[in-house]
Protein backbone atom coordinates (compact mmCIF):
# COMPACT_ATOMS: atom_id res chain seq x y z
CA UNK A 1 0.00 0.00 0.00
CA UNK A 2 1.17 3.47 -1.13
CA UNK A 3 0.41 6.56 0.39
CA UNK A 4 -2.13 7.63 -2.25
CA UNK A 5 -4.31 4.48 -1.57
CA UNK A 6 -3.80 5.01 2.32
CA UNK A 7 -5.35 8.41 1.75
CA UNK A 8 -8.23 7.02 -0.76
CA UNK A 9 -8.91 4.08 1.93
CA UNK A 10 -9.01 6.99 3.90
CA UNK A 11 -11.74 9.10 2.50
CA UNK A 12 -13.55 5.92 1.84
CA UNK A 13 -13.80 4.80 5.41
CA UNK A 14 -14.40 9.02 6.66
CA UNK A 15 -17.37 9.02 3.80
CA UNK A 16 -19.30 5.25 4.40
CA UNK A 17 -18.49 5.01 8.47
CA UNK A 18 -21.56 6.89 10.40
CA UNK A 19 -23.57 6.29 7.08
CA UNK A 20 -26.06 3.63 6.73
CA UNK A 21 -24.27 1.72 3.45
CA UNK A 22 -21.72 0.01 4.49
CA UNK A 23 -17.53 0.85 5.13
CA UNK A 24 -16.79 -3.12 4.73
CA UNK A 25 -18.68 -2.81 0.70
CA UNK A 26 -16.83 0.25 0.18
CA UNK A 27 -13.41 -1.21 1.26
CA UNK A 28 -14.17 -4.06 -0.85
CA UNK A 29 -14.77 -2.62 -3.99
CA UNK A 30 -12.14 0.41 -3.74
CA UNK A 31 -9.02 -2.09 -2.15
CA UNK A 32 -10.35 -4.66 -4.96
CA UNK A 33 -9.92 -1.88 -8.02
CA UNK A 34 -6.94 -0.58 -6.40
CA UNK A 35 -5.32 -4.31 -6.79
CA UNK A 36 -4.16 -3.69 -2.62
CA UNK A 37 -2.73 -6.77 -1.48
CA UNK A 38 -4.79 -7.79 1.70
CA UNK A 39 -1.83 -8.71 3.61
CA UNK A 40 -2.02 -8.17 7.82
CA UNK A 41 -1.14 -4.60 7.87
CA UNK A 42 -3.80 -3.89 5.33
CA UNK A 43 -6.26 -5.58 7.64
CA UNK A 44 -5.22 -3.53 10.81
CA UNK A 45 -4.83 0.20 8.45
CA UNK A 46 -8.63 -0.47 7.82
CA UNK A 47 -9.72 -0.80 11.39
CA UNK A 48 -6.83 1.44 13.20
CA UNK A 49 -7.99 4.73 10.92
CA UNK A 50 -11.38 4.19 13.01
CA UNK A 51 -9.53 6.27 15.50
CA UNK A 52 -9.38 9.43 13.24
CA UNK A 53 -13.28 8.62 12.58
CA UNK A 54 -14.13 8.68 16.05
CA UNK A 55 -12.36 11.59 17.06
CA UNK A 56 -14.57 13.54 14.96
CA UNK A 57 -17.57 12.54 16.70
CA UNK A 58 -16.08 13.73 19.67
CA UNK A 59 -15.10 16.72 18.48
CA UNK A 60 -18.48 17.45 16.73
CA UNK A 61 -20.28 16.46 20.19
CA UNK A 62 -17.54 17.48 22.30
CA UNK A 63 -20.24 19.36 24.84
CA UNK A 64 -22.26 15.97 24.63
CA UNK A 65 -19.21 14.03 25.89
CA UNK A 66 -18.63 16.06 28.95
CA UNK A 67 -22.16 16.76 30.09
CA UNK A 68 -23.02 13.51 32.29
CA UNK A 69 -22.04 10.56 33.54
CA UNK A 70 -25.70 8.81 32.79
CA UNK A 71 -24.39 9.69 28.95
CA UNK A 72 -21.74 7.10 29.59
CA UNK A 73 -23.82 4.70 31.54
CA UNK A 74 -26.08 4.32 28.46
CA UNK A 75 -23.60 3.58 25.88
CA UNK A 76 -21.72 1.43 27.97
CA UNK A 77 -25.38 -0.31 28.03
CA UNK A 78 -25.36 -0.25 24.49
CA UNK A 79 -21.73 -1.60 24.22
CA UNK A 80 -22.17 -4.79 25.97
CA UNK A 81 -24.25 -6.53 23.58
CA UNK A 82 -21.29 -6.09 20.57
CA UNK A 83 -18.26 -6.93 22.95
CA UNK A 84 -19.94 -9.76 24.39
CA UNK A 85 -21.25 -11.38 21.21
CA UNK A 86 -17.87 -10.25 19.16
CA UNK A 87 -15.69 -12.78 21.69
CA UNK A 88 -18.48 -15.41 21.06
CA UNK A 89 -18.80 -15.07 17.91
CA UNK A 90 -15.53 -14.22 16.39
CA UNK A 91 -14.87 -17.45 14.73
CA UNK A 92 -18.25 -17.14 12.90
CA UNK A 93 -17.76 -13.87 11.76
CA UNK A 94 -14.02 -14.32 10.26
CA UNK A 95 -15.74 -16.93 8.03
CA UNK A 96 -18.12 -14.70 7.24
CA UNK A 97 -15.41 -11.97 5.93
CA UNK A 98 -14.19 -14.85 3.71
CA UNK A 99 -17.35 -14.42 1.08
CA UNK A 100 -17.89 -11.14 -0.59
CA UNK A 101 -20.81 -12.65 -1.95
CA UNK A 102 -22.51 -12.82 1.82
CA UNK A 103 -20.81 -8.81 1.90
CA UNK A 104 -23.23 -8.29 -1.44
CA UNK A 105 -26.33 -10.12 -0.25
CA UNK A 106 -26.42 -8.24 3.31
CA UNK A 107 -25.94 -5.15 1.20
CA UNK A 108 -29.22 -5.43 -0.65
CA UNK A 109 -31.51 -6.82 1.79
CA UNK A 110 -30.18 -3.94 4.44
CA UNK A 111 -31.08 -1.65 1.08
CA UNK A 112 -34.32 -2.98 0.85
CA UNK A 113 -35.02 -2.02 4.72
CA UNK A 114 -34.11 0.85 4.39
CA UNK A 115 -36.49 1.44 1.73
CA UNK A 116 -39.03 1.43 3.68
CA UNK A 117 -37.89 2.40 7.17
CA UNK A 118 -39.32 5.73 7.03
CA UNK A 119 -42.72 4.54 6.77
CA UNK A 120 -42.52 1.50 9.03
CA UNK A 121 -40.87 3.96 12.28
CA UNK A 122 -42.97 7.34 10.96
CA UNK A 123 -44.37 7.64 14.64
CA UNK A 124 -41.33 8.73 16.92
CA UNK A 125 -42.22 9.67 20.51
CA UNK A 126 -37.84 10.30 21.22
CA UNK A 127 -36.45 13.26 19.80
CA UNK A 128 -33.41 13.96 21.85
CA UNK A 129 -30.58 11.04 22.75
CA UNK A 130 -31.26 12.81 26.83
CA UNK A 131 -35.27 10.93 26.24
CA UNK A 132 -33.35 7.04 26.11
CA UNK A 133 -33.85 5.05 28.48
CA UNK A 134 -31.34 2.14 29.52
CA UNK A 135 -33.47 -0.97 28.46
CA UNK A 136 -33.70 1.05 24.98
CA UNK A 137 -30.06 1.69 24.86
CA UNK A 138 -29.58 -2.18 25.64
CA UNK A 139 -32.21 -2.93 22.41
CA UNK A 140 -30.20 -0.67 20.21
CA UNK A 141 -27.13 -2.23 21.19
CA UNK A 142 -28.53 -5.50 20.23
CA UNK A 143 -29.02 -4.62 16.89
CA UNK A 144 -25.57 -3.49 16.72
CA UNK A 145 -24.69 -7.15 17.32
CA UNK A 146 -26.28 -7.68 13.58
CA UNK A 147 -23.24 -5.46 11.67
CA UNK A 148 -21.38 -8.49 12.80
CA UNK A 149 -22.51 -9.74 9.60
CA UNK A 150 -20.74 -8.18 6.91
CA UNK A 151 -22.41 -5.55 4.77
CA UNK A 152 -25.30 -5.12 7.10
CA UNK A 153 -23.26 -1.44 8.57
CA UNK A 154 -23.14 -0.73 11.88
CA UNK A 155 -24.54 2.91 11.77
CA UNK A 156 -27.36 1.07 9.57
CA UNK A 157 -28.43 -1.29 12.25
CA UNK A 158 -28.20 1.05 15.30
CA UNK A 159 -30.27 3.82 13.38
CA UNK A 160 -33.15 1.63 11.93
CA UNK A 161 -33.06 -0.11 15.99
CA UNK A 162 -33.25 3.21 17.29
CA UNK A 163 -36.31 4.06 15.10
CA UNK A 164 -37.72 0.99 16.09
CA UNK A 165 -37.50 2.42 19.43
CA UNK A 166 -39.26 5.74 18.66
CA UNK A 167 -36.51 7.57 18.31
CA UNK A 168 -36.56 10.73 15.64
CA UNK A 169 -34.19 9.87 12.59
CA UNK A 170 -32.23 12.53 13.69
CA UNK A 171 -31.96 11.40 17.27
CA UNK A 172 -31.31 7.56 16.37
CA UNK A 173 -28.32 8.96 13.80
CA UNK A 174 -26.82 10.72 16.79
CA UNK A 175 -27.36 8.07 19.08
CA UNK A 176 -25.41 5.50 16.23
CA UNK A 177 -22.87 8.16 16.03
CA UNK A 178 -22.06 8.20 19.82
CA UNK A 179 -22.47 4.63 20.17
CA UNK A 180 -19.64 4.14 17.26
CA UNK A 181 -17.20 5.41 19.61
CA UNK A 182 -16.99 2.98 22.47
CA UNK A 183 -17.62 -0.02 19.77
CA UNK A 184 -15.11 0.94 17.35
CA UNK A 185 -11.83 2.05 19.70
CA UNK A 186 -13.04 -1.89 21.50
CA UNK A 187 -12.25 -2.78 17.83
CA UNK A 188 -9.18 -0.82 17.23
CA UNK A 189 -7.77 -2.47 20.31
CA UNK A 190 -8.37 -5.48 19.81
CA UNK A 191 -6.97 -5.30 15.95
CA UNK A 192 -3.92 -3.72 17.83
CA UNK A 193 -3.41 -6.51 20.34
CA UNK A 194 -3.61 -9.08 18.04
CA UNK A 195 -1.73 -8.08 15.26
CA UNK A 196 1.46 -7.16 18.08
CA UNK A 197 0.68 -10.58 19.50
CA UNK A 198 0.89 -12.24 16.12
CA UNK A 199 4.85 -11.21 16.08
CA UNK A 200 4.44 -8.37 13.85
CA UNK A 201 5.80 -5.32 13.68
CA UNK A 202 4.77 -1.68 12.12
CA UNK A 203 7.57 0.11 10.06
CA UNK A 204 7.92 3.38 10.18
CA UNK A 205 6.66 4.40 6.35
CA UNK A 206 3.12 1.77 8.15
CA UNK A 207 3.29 4.24 11.03
CA UNK A 208 3.44 7.24 8.83
CA UNK A 209 0.50 5.75 6.45
CA UNK A 210 -1.54 4.97 9.82
CA UNK A 211 -1.00 8.93 10.82
CA UNK A 212 -2.02 10.40 7.37
CA UNK A 213 -5.14 7.68 7.23
CA UNK A 214 -6.53 9.10 10.64
CA UNK A 215 -5.90 12.58 9.46
CA UNK A 216 -7.67 12.44 5.92
CA UNK A 217 -10.60 9.78 8.35
CA UNK A 218 -10.75 12.39 10.77
CA UNK A 219 -12.04 15.51 8.29
CA UNK A 220 -13.63 13.72 5.87
CA UNK A 221 -16.02 11.93 8.44
CA UNK A 222 -16.92 15.63 10.14
CA UNK A 223 -18.04 16.76 6.41
CA UNK A 224 -19.51 12.98 6.02
CA UNK A 225 -21.64 13.48 9.78
CA UNK A 226 -22.36 17.16 9.05
CA UNK A 227 -23.61 16.42 5.87
CA UNK A 228 -25.62 13.58 6.90
CA UNK A 229 -27.73 14.23 9.43
CA UNK A 230 -28.94 17.36 7.46
CA UNK A 231 -29.67 15.07 4.77
CA UNK A 232 -31.18 12.56 6.82
CA UNK A 233 -33.60 14.48 9.31
CA UNK A 234 -35.09 16.55 5.71
CA UNK A 235 -35.20 13.10 3.30
CA UNK A 236 -34.99 10.22 5.16
CA UNK A 237 -33.17 6.72 4.70
CA UNK A 238 -34.77 5.91 0.99
CA UNK A 239 -31.90 7.12 -1.05
CA UNK A 240 -29.41 5.25 1.38
CA UNK A 241 -31.28 1.86 0.36
CA UNK A 242 -31.47 2.48 -3.25
CA UNK A 243 -27.53 3.07 -3.17
CA UNK A 244 -26.97 -0.12 -1.05
CA UNK A 245 -28.54 -2.00 -3.86
CA UNK A 246 -26.48 -0.94 -6.38
CA UNK A 247 -23.38 -1.17 -4.40
CA UNK A 248 -24.49 -4.69 -3.49
CA UNK A 249 -25.18 -4.89 -7.40
CA UNK A 250 -21.59 -3.93 -8.43
CA UNK A 251 -20.02 -6.57 -6.04
CA UNK A 252 -22.11 -9.22 -7.56
CA UNK A 253 -21.07 -8.02 -11.21
CA UNK A 254 -17.23 -7.73 -10.08
CA UNK A 255 -17.96 -11.37 -8.79
CA UNK A 256 -19.39 -12.47 -11.90
CA UNK A 257 -16.12 -11.21 -14.32
CA UNK A 258 -14.35 -13.12 -12.07
CA UNK A 259 -12.79 -10.27 -9.76
CA UNK A 260 -10.85 -11.93 -6.67
CA UNK A 261 -12.39 -9.65 -4.11
CA UNK A 262 -10.98 -9.68 -0.61
CA UNK A 263 -13.54 -8.63 2.30
CA UNK A 264 -11.00 -6.04 4.44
Amino acid sequence: MNFIEAIILAIIEGLTEFLPVSSTGHMIIGSSLMGIENDEFVKLFTIVIQLGTILSVVVLYFKRFFQSFDFYFKLLVAFIPAAVFGLLLSDMIDQLLESPLAVAISLVVGGVILLFADKWFNKPTIDSTDEISYPTAFKIGLMQCLAMIPGVSRSGATIVGGMSQKLSRKAAAEFSFFLAVPTMFGATSKKLYDFYKGGYELSGEQINLLLIGNVVGFVVAIIAIKSFIGFVTKYGFRAFGWYRIVVGGIIVILLLAGIDLQVM
